[in-house]
């Protein structure tokens, strides 16, 4: 079952910081031109690994997640135990919005953010949630894959929409016939979409993922979590 490119990775997290910058400075908002940025997304594509890379068991997963207010980009990022659920940390942090959304290109938009608030974090976390796709995007590089490849970690995308792709009767999702990501449902809950980011498989996400949902939640409780803080955060901050 393939979820992606299976190529190392050329280049780490120096040369891809530098791919952050171009793209943030390629961005022209008056004529929305976007062909630098779809390149870039090209790019990294061929960088994701769809393998299981972790030579030791996946213990501390953190999960990030953004809310705004205004122009006000508020992101959380909770650390917890994958076996126990114990919260280890939380952090949140601020930062002027520089792009507008735009549908496909998620990354522009968060992931200056969430690489920031990861800083604190580094070599305390195994895997890496993102609320947002991986592979299961129009070019096979959504913010989950952009990120885990520039912080070189193992990461999902666990979106709640699709972008891309057709779901098949066994739940796992087709993009030009590669299989790219997968629905998880549960009973009266709307269904989340489960992706490889970067360095993990498709099915150890789906069984990771699976793991961190309470009974009455479908959203794995690291994201969970970091979306409540994210919102709270950004009803914090007074219009104006």
């Amino acid at each position: 079952m393939h979820a992606g490119s299976n190529s190392q990775v050329a280049t780490r997290a120096l040369r891809a910081g530098g791919q952050q910058e171009n793209m943030n400075n390629s961005w022209n908002t008056t004529s929305n031109d976007l062909a630098p940025t779809i390149r870039i997304q090209n790019e990294m594509a061929k960088k994701v690994i769809s393998d299981d890379t972790h030579n030791k068991e996946i213990i501390y997963i953190c999960g990030v997640d953004v809310a705004y207010r205004n122009d006000i980009a508020c992101c959380s990022a909770v650390l917890m135990n994958k076996n126990t659920l114990e919260i280890k940390d939380s952090i949140n942090l601020t930062m002027n919005v520089k792009h507008p959304y735009v549908r496909s290109f998620f990354m522009l938009r968060e992931s200056e953010v969430i690489i920031n608030i990861l800083k604190p974090l580094r070599n305390r976390f195994d895997l890496l949630l993102i609320d947002g796709h991986g592979v299961l995007h129009p070019r096979g590089c959504g913010l989950a894959s952009y990120v885990g490849i520039l912080i070189d970690t193992p990461t999902i995308g666990v979106a709640k929409s699709m972008l891309c792709g057709k779901v098949g009767a066994d739940h796992f999702i087709d993009v030009n016939g590669v299989i790219s990501g997968f629905e998880l449902i549960k009973e009266k809950k709307k269904p989340i979409y489960i992706s490889v980011g970067h360095k993990i498989s498709l099915l150890n996400a789906i069984r990771i993922i699976t793991q961190l949902v309470r009974p009455k939640e479908l959203i794995p409780e690291p994201v969970r979590l970091a979306d409540i803080n994210s919102k709270v955060l950004a009803h914090s901050i007074t219009s104006g």
